[in-house]
């Protein structure tokens, strides 16, 4: 059926006799309206100048996750020795695999990078230069953090110190774009897209499903998962953590952990020794972005969990005793 259609536009009207003109429109109506946009732009101009308006929103103004517990330096001892060890010798050589949330894996993950990786590595970790992190930079990451560690129950300062370690709390030269100069690994915390038949990232990529994503942070991304966006790759390392064994505590399961997430060489000693080290030194001082690792601590740490590793790694060296690679997270 079609409907009718009605004309809109009335027919033109004649203009009434002489004597009866209609007096012009009123203007007041016009100067109500002027008069409100001009007190509504002055009401805006005093909310910037106030700052009413302008102001961070309460998720950029976001303050560093409370410390779950305070961390003793740790002391070396046969426990501390035999259980460190214990826990790398079981992975070595395991093929990949991952654990659902909050579940732990009895096959994890073990990165392997190549010797290239390893000696530019070697000679970051010592580099005393560091990048001046702002503090409007870092509160973007806290919510993530938050929610990364009440998801897989591991330490958010462990999450953190991975974080730094990995890409400068993603200030490192191409974070979010590209891949790293080994032309593997890319994004906040550095995921291998190359290995396989199923990468590392792959196997965790989709851990963002488990936590409630924060209303706003930067670098989301258009889709998801990308190892470019933040809370993605945040929580996919938080996953791997926990699926080697991490949680609150920052002992020897979470160097284990840490040891695990750059792999079983003497780079990876150094990597997890400065990991644990920083972690416990934030968990004593409290959070701090630009702080330093304290030397004391990482000699602490390289005592009670890597010196034994270290030990073992030189014994098999020595020995010519064949060693089966681990699956890639840095390649090779």
């Amino acid at each position: 059926m079609t409907a009718s259609l009605t004309p809109t536009t009335a027919a033109p009207t004649l203009a009434p006799p002489d004597g009866h003109v209609p007096l012009p429109p009123s203007e007041h109506r016009a100067w109500l309206v002027a008069l409100a946009v001009g007190a509504l732009g002055v009401a805006v101009l005093v909310a910037v100048l106030t700052g009413i308006v302008g102001q961070t929103s309460p998720a950029r103004a976001a303050a560093p996750p409370p410390v779950v517990f305070v961390t003793a330096t740790p002391t070396p001892g046969a426990s501390s020795a035999s259980s460190v060890l214990a826990g790398a010798e079981a992975k070595a050589g395991s093929p990949a695999g991952v654990a659902p949330a909050h579940g732990r894996s009895p096959v994890p993950i073990v990165a392997q990078p190549t010797s290239a990786q390893q000696q530019l590595d070697a000679a970051r970790f010592v580099d005393g230069t560091e990048t001046h992190i702002f503090k409007r930079w870092m509160e973007g990451f806290y919510p993530i953090y938050s929610v990364a560690q009440k998801t897989f129950g591991v330490n958010w300062l462990l999450i953190a110190s991975i974080h730094k370690q990995e890409s400068a709390f993603s200030t490192a030269p191409g974070t979010y774009k590209g891949l790293n100069f080994a032309g593997c690994c890319g994004g906040p915390m550095q995921f291998n897209v190359t290995n396989g038949p199923v990468t590392t990232w792959q196997l965790v990529s989709n851990s963002y499903i488990y936590g409630k994503r924060p209303a706003f942070y930067d670098h989301m991304t258009a889709t998801h998962p990308s190892i470019y966006d933040d809370f993605d790759s945040i929580m996919a390392a938080a996953h791997l953590l926990s699926a080697d064994g991490a949680e609150f505590a920052l002992d020897g399961a979470a160097w284990d952990a840490a040891y695990d997430y750059y792999g079983h060489d003497a780079t990876g000693v150094t990597y997890a020794d400065q990991v644990l080290a920083r972690a416990i030194g934030w968990s004593q001082h409290g959070f701090c972005i630009n702080c330093g690792i304290e030397p004391a601590l990482v000699e602490a740490v390289q005592a009670a969990y890597g010196a034994p590793v270290l030990a073992a790694l030189t014994a098999a060296t020595t020995a010519g005793a064949p060693r089966t690679p681990p699956r890639s997270k840095h390649g090779g």
